[in-house]
């Protein structure tokens, strides 16, 4: 830390250290801090008609809170957010470290770019468009169906988008880079030595990625999956497009809540889903062994 403040001193100077400082607490304050104090005093308040707000009856309470663990409904909803955003991390996960591990220790030369530019491409468009398209391919008169229906593989039309498969195969999608990135961050540094000098020993492939290359990947894999279940968790374009209505996420449930200006209860439920991604985080950094100072090398 000493060795970047003082880098950080000599490249701006004291006084434009200075000005950085402020800008970026100035910025933390305004953008961060204060919509979050905002937003928890909120749900503390009970939800009052607009001659009761500052009298007797708004006094602080958890009253907003103790609703989801009464309401059933709304816990089998946010139960079922956790689980899926779970099932996309590992979905993600499993697709994107061969993938990751490819580019960063197979692939050579100019193929190297050309296979990132490829994972990027898709990302130039907006993501409602990706998702648009995904919702065009999985509908019953969709490619996907009529390709299925032509080969003969099946007589009728699948629906795809019953219960939450597709709403998880495209937020897996949408979220691909945010696991392959931080993958490739963590793999390019590992030396290709320790690979070829266990090989030779006689080591499996799945002993070497074991022992070896996962290891030394964990600081990418805590980054990649912390990524993901929070875009997951607080996704609502994807769950809209693709699900069906026995996906409702719980994101929509918050959204639906301050639609109806019920914005105390909403409050509420945004902090639980904030609260849910920090204890995400440190579960994944208690089980990857992982340290802040790792993930901010």
């Amino acid at each position: 830390m000493r060795k970047v403040w003082n880098q950080a001193k000599h490249e701006f100077g004291p006084i434009g250290l200075a000005y950085v400082l402020i800008a970026v607490s100035v910025w933390m304050l305004v953008m961060v801090v204060a919509p979050q104090l905002i937003m928890l005093d909120f749900s503390l308040h009970p939800l009052l008609f607009p001659d009761e707000i500052g009298g007797p009856k708004d006094v602080w309470t958890l009253q907003n809170y103790e609703i989801l663990f009464s309401n059933r409904l709304h816990m089998i909803i946010f139960l079922k957010t956790i689980w899926s955003s779970l099932l996309v991390t590992v979905f993600a996960l499993v697709i994107c470290y061969p993938i990751s591990y490819y580019i960063a220790k197979v692939a050579r030369g100019a193929s190297v770019g050309w296979l990132m530019v490829g994972l990027i491409i898709p990302y130039w468009i907006n993501e409602l468009l990706r998702l648009f398209a995904w919702q065009i391919i999985l509908a019953d008169s969709g490619i996907l169906n009529q390709a299925m229906l032509w080969i003969g593989i099946i007589s009728e039309p699948l629906n795809f988008r019953a219960g939450n498969g597709a709403v998880i195969l495209g937020m897996a999608y949408a979220y691909v880079l945010f696991m392959v990135f931080p993958l490739y961050n963590a793999l390019e540094s590992l030396d290709r030595n320790q690979v070829d000098a266990a090989r030779d020993l006689g080591a499996s492939w799945f002993r070497i990625h074991r022992r070896i290359v996962i290891p030394h990947a964990k600081p990418g894999i805590a980054i990649g999956c912390i990524m993901t279940f929070m875009l997951g968790a607080g996704t609502i374009a994807a769950p809209q497009l693709l699900g069906s209505p026995s996906s409702f996420w719980f994101t929509e449930l918050i959204y639906t809540n301050f639609e109806t200006a019920n914005w105390n209860l909403g409050a509420a439920y945004a902090t639980i889903l904030a609260l849910l991604c920090l204890v995400f985080m440190a579960i994944m950094l208690a089980v990857f062994r992982v340290s802040l100072k790792e993930l901010s090398r």
